[in-house]
């Protein structure tokens, strides 16, 4: 007897957006969160990349749009020193939403609760074990130690991950010598704001909009004439250990500026203060039996803006899985998937970010010569297009089996518009269930009466489109094509494909 399917371990995000999809997918998680309430430091800024396109497709996107306060920033994004100016684009592959962290998890908390998952704050986890039939979980609660057991455990306890370390995973990577410490804040107003964006500060002169680097670190400054909100950014080197629950204060910050800019600058009021380290290190395995990692238990990344898309990205991928097996379906090695699959996408994140490492930590002139070779290379489409699907996330391409797959298969579903004999509707309105989904594009019912066997578990579904990609798409739950019939494809080839990829997914009917 278990106490639930799954428990989920950490209150984040990643553990957040994981619990929502389970128990859509018809699954009990628990959540155990150590600390006693949602903290206030806003350790992230906002959601960027994929993980937006996803929420849209589960319904949620309108829902956090309308509780962000600041405006949307125009698609311009940091890239290691240099910048990826993707307003060049009519339609740039990332964008971003100002979400401050404590904002998201409230609204994540909120749409668990709605679909009724359990959260016990103040519940550390002291001890995991496991045997071939559960994990057992020890744990310390308010009215003191207990033990739950579940089918399966998820680690999404973040970057010093105890599911982690019991299950004696190892995680190797690199520790850079160097403190960020990023935030907004008010100018009071003896510091102008110039028409470009500079800074001009009594005593100093003029600190330039973009980055400035000194032989002490890296100054960032981002600011608009119409507005005394400036975001600041520094970069220094330092062994120091922060502890993460200790705030950073605006005299810390304004130290920072002073050593690298060599002078003081004027701060008013801050909106967000957050310092980190950035760290290079990916889990060996997502998974230990039945014990399995997501978010920042198993990968870092050291550069901002991508961890949280890519571990709701983790959750949403691993979710669909574990229920599968829960529910008793799965085919043979479901659950294997999501370790080959999102340790794929987090090498290709761990690329883009270390390189970010190296163009914005070298001093010399040859560094400074890449910076500005990459630059001029950004000015061009096909690069800055493929760079900001790169830093999106949205380029990964998981494996697919059988021989031959059609170029879609492994890629994330666009979010087609159909017209279906019920009226118009997308991609994203068919996947707020999370349910898979076949997309007959092509009336051919052939395909359908090979469907037949698995409604219970796959929504299919007949609709025309404007140039339609495909004849048929098999989407996953977590909006990812399993499988694509080419246009015209016979029936004796496309018909056998689609029941061997239906059997490959969603198992025996």
């Amino acid at each position: 007897m278990v106490d639930a399917d799954v428990i989920v371990v950490g209150a984040g995000p990643t553990g957040l957006m994981l619990a929502s999809e389970l128990r859509l997918a018809g699954v009990r998680p628990l959540v155990l969160e150590r600390q006693p309430a949602r903290r206030d430091t806003p350790k992230a800024g906002g959601l960027g990349g994929q993980i937006l396109q996803l929420l849209d497709y589960r319904g949620l996107l309108e829902r956090f749009e309308a509780a962000c306060t600041d405006p949307v920033p125009a698609p311009r994004f940091p890239f290691g020193g240099v910048h990826l100016d993707l307003t060049r684009l009519t339609d740039p592959p990332m964008r971003a939403l100002p979400l401050p962290q404590p904002m998201l998890e409230r609204l994540l908390e909120e749409r668990a609760g709605e679909l009724g998952v359990d959260i016990d704050r103040g519940h550390e986890v002291a001890g995991v074990s496991q045997d071939d039939g559960a994990v057992i979980v020890d744990v310390r609660g308010p009215d003191g130690p207990y033990r739950v057991t579940s089918h399966y455990l998820v680690g999404c306890d973040g970057a010093r991950s105890r599911v982690r370390d019991r299950a004696g995973i190892p995680f190797p990577g690199t520790t850079y010598p160097e403190v960020n410490r990023l935030a907004q804040i008010t100018l009071p107003d003896t510091v102008a704001v110039l028409g470009n964006g500079d800074l001009d500060v009594p005593g100093f002169g003029v600190i330039p909009a973009g980055f400035t680097r000194t032989d002490r670190g890296l100054l960032g400054v981002g600011a608009t004439p119409t507005s005394k909100v400036v975001s600041l950014y520094t970069i220094e080197d330092e062994t120091t250990e922060y502890d993460d629950d200790t705030p950073m204060t605006v005299a810390e910050l304004q130290g920072s500026v002073r050593r690298v800019l060599g002078a003081d600058l004027p701060l008013g009021e801050p909106l967000r203060l957050s310092r980190f380290t950035f760290k290079a290190r990916q889990a060996e395995r997502y998974r230990d039996g039945r014990i399995l990692l997501a978010g920042d238990a198993a990968h870092l990344f050291p550069a901002t803006g991508v961890a949280l898309n890519a571990g709701m990205l983790d959750a949403v991928n691993l979710a669909w899985k574990l229920a599968a097996d829960v529910h008793g379906w799965a085919p043979a090695g479901l659950l294997d998937t999501y370790h080959d699959e999102r340790q794929l996408a987090g090498a290709r994140t761990m690329l883009h970010t270390q390189a970010q490492v190296a163009l914005r930590r070298g001093h010399d002139p040859a560094a400074e010569a890449l910076r500005q070779v990459l630059q001029e290379l950004l000015v061009d489409e096909q690069p800055l297009r493929r760079m900001g699907a790169l830093v999106a996330g949205s380029d990964t391409r998981y494996a697919m089996p059988g021989a031959n797959p059609h170029a879609l298969a492994g890629t994330f579903a666009a979010d087609l518009t159909l017209h279906t004999d019920r009226g118009t509707t997308t991609v994203a309105e068919l996947m707020h269930t999370a349910r898979p989904l076949l997309l007959d594009l092509a009336d051919r019912p052939e395909l359908r009466e090979r469907a037949q066997s698995w409604r219970q578990r796959v929504e299919v579904h007949t609709a025309q489109c404007d140039d339609r990609p495909a004849d048929a798409l098999l989407i996953r739950p977590d909006a990812h094509i399993a499988w694509a019939a080419t246009i015209d494809e016979p029936a004796d080839s496309a018909g056998p494909a689609l029941r061997e990829a239906l059997s490959g997914w969603f198992g025996t009917p």
